[in-house]
């Protein structure tokens, strides 16, 4: 009998060790399932050891709503949490973290300025009103669509090459300290301007759906790919954009458009398209006789062009 008094009374202690309070049961089973519990299920903790060396944990789709725990994973570098119930993440202790995927949760906040090491953020589709990252002078890559910014402050990012930040409500963005920009989506937010003539690097950009009434893409000159529908443009030039194969400007109140790049030819039919723009007639372009015979009807409906368009090489001479 007192042996087995003895038994009972040292098992809490054989193997457990320092323990880490997770009280969300589903992130509890996670960390079980892989290896990183305590081997009893559903008490609420882990073994701090067995997840204070983990590098890469990935816990998405797992209807988690609580993260706590997670500021003993002290070398973690690769967190992946997306597809969850989470509202708030507690990350200042995950000092060594380069890669953030969260998105498609609840949260209303999200603070990153002890993550200095941060190179890749994905928090879109959320319900943010606010992100700071100008302590994360690292960043290259930043997902931010889908939530409910009204300002982004990407001046301090100088690595950023690739940044989403589409369907937000944001009036305004600076991006001309971001020179290694390649990948630009802003669409769907309230954007009156947008100056883009530092970004030499730049081959995607997406802007439509804004409010925008200018666009200078002049010094864009790597630009393949331009979405810039339904704005308010009157005129657009890419006359110096002698990548371009992509351009989708129809939606606008144009009354000038300049297509004279030099790579008429490489512009795919069913990605020129300039229609429903009522105040528009000649448009200027490298070939007229070319641009007539494979501009003028997309694949599908309402067609590249309005009926009242006409292809120049010169319009000022018309």
């Amino acid at each position: 009998m007192k042996k087995l008094l003895l038994i009972l009374l040292c098992f809490p202690m054989i193997g457990f060790g320092q323990q880490t309070y997770v009280p969300d049961d589903n992130f509890e089973l996670s960390l079980e399932q892989n290896g990183m519990g305590n081997g009893t299920w559903f008490d609420d903790s882990v073994t701090t050891a067995n997840i204070n060396t983990v590098s890469f944990l990935s816990i998405t789709s797992s209807g988690i709503s609580d993260l706590t725990g997670i500021e003993d994973f002290t070398a973690l570098t690769r967190l992946s949490c997306q597809d969850n119930l989470l509202t708030s993440i507690n990350l200042s202790n995950n000092l060594n973290l380069e890669e953030l995927h969260c998105h498609t949760n609840q949260l209303n906040s999200l603070d990153v300025s002890q993550n200095t090491a941060l190179t890749s953020l994905d928090c879109r589709e959320n319900q943010l009103t606010s992100l700071d990252v100008s302590q994360n002078t690292s960043l290259t890559t930043l997902s931010c669509g889908g939530n409910q910014l009204t300002t982004l402050d990407v001046s301090n990012n100088t690595d950023l090459y690739f940044l989403k930040c589409e369907n937000n409500q944001l009036t305004s963005l600076d991006v001309s300290q971001n020179t290694a920009l390649t990948i630009l989506d802003c669409r769907e937010n309230q954007l009156t301007s947008l100056d883009v003539s530092n970004n030499t690097a730049l081959t995607s950009l997406d802007c439509y759906s804004n409010q925008l009434t200018s666009l200078n893409v002049s010094g864009a000159t790597a630009l393949t790919e331009l979405y810039c529908y339904s704005n308010q443009l009157t005129s657009l030039d890419v006359s110096q954009n002698t990548a371009l194969t992509e351009l989708r400007c129809d939606s606008n109140q144009l009354t000038s458009l300049d297509v004279r790049n030099g790579n008429n030819t490489n512009m795919h039919p069913d990605f020129f398209l300039c229609n429903n723009n009522p105040n528009l007639t000649c448009i200027n372009v490298d070939d007229s006789v070319w641009s007539t015979a494979n501009w003028t009807f997309a694949k599908y409906p309402p067609g590249n062009i309005d009926q009242q368009h006409y292809f120049s090489e010169d319009c000022s001479a018309k």
